[in-house]
């Protein structure tokens, strides 16, 4: 797959096909393409695996996109200003993912979900309860919030992550949800109960920014009523 990305901090990727190849994404990706490219929708996998898709954040349906002729040109945007990044993916080389990483992918890839081992700590620590997975083989796009920080851990090395703020990791890393300990590191330590743990050995992608970060931020220049709006200059509302 030959692609450029364009649009600063808020990308989209610029993906040139030949004729006869295709990459699939989930629905609503595709910003605009070219007249020869045919587009196909159906359930990856199966219903049961499709439903899985859905609960990691991506679409239950996934978009195969084919050129009919060299040279095809077809966008996909990200969702959320940040970045996007290339993973290959092959036998020795899978990688975990936030939710809605996903982009776009030769067809030769296989994206699933994953529950977390910790089955009550995932479920209570949020995103990181459903993560999506990358196997089988070629590339896959992935949006990344915010900016980019890549790590490598060495073996038994680890890192305690804010859920949030992992992006991806290779799937030689073990990650596992704990709780927060300490009274007041609960209650007043603003970081929520749980956090992400990383173990290497392993490279692990985090990044700057987190869709509920940035909805917090909004929500106190959000009108709560339909008879009032929002100077946002000055932070009040009027009627």
């Amino acid at each position: 797959m030959r692609f450029e990305i364009i649009g600063g901090s808020f990308p989209a990727a610029n993906v040139i096909l030949n004729a006869g190849e295709t990459v699939i994404t989930q629905s609503g990706a595709m910003a605009w393409e070219d007249a020869d490219i045919e587009m196909s929708t159906n359930a990856e996998g199966g219903l049961l695996k499709s439903l899985g898709r859905m609960f990691s954040g991506a679409s239950l349906m996934f978009v195969r996109h084919t050129a009919r002729r060299d040279d095809s040109h077809i966008t996909f945007s990200a969702s959320f200003p940040g970045t996007i990044r290339e993973f290959e993916i092959d036998a020795d080389h899978e990688y975990y993912a936030q939710k809605s990483a996903f982009l776009v992918a030769d067809d030769t890839v296989v994206v699933d979900a994953t529950v977390n081992s910790n089955f009550w700590a995932g479920l209570l620590g949020g995103e990181g309860f459903v993560l999506q997975k990358f196997t089988g083989e070629g590339s896959v796009l992935a949006e990344i919030d915010g900016s980019v920080v890549e790590m490598e851990l060495a073996p038994g090395e680890q890192i305690k992550v804010e859920t949030g703020h992992v992006a991806l990791f290779e799937g030689t890393v073990t990650y596992d949800v704990e709780s927060v300990k300490g009274f007041k590191n609960i209650f007043f330590g603003g970081q929520g109960l749980f956090l992400t743990t990383l173990t290497g050995p392993g490279k692990v992608w985090l990044q700057t920014l987190t869709a509920q970060d940035m909805a917090e931020k909004l929500i106190p220049y959000i009108p709560h009523s339909s008879g009032s709006s929002v100077n946002v200059s000055s932070g009040k509302s009027s009627d």
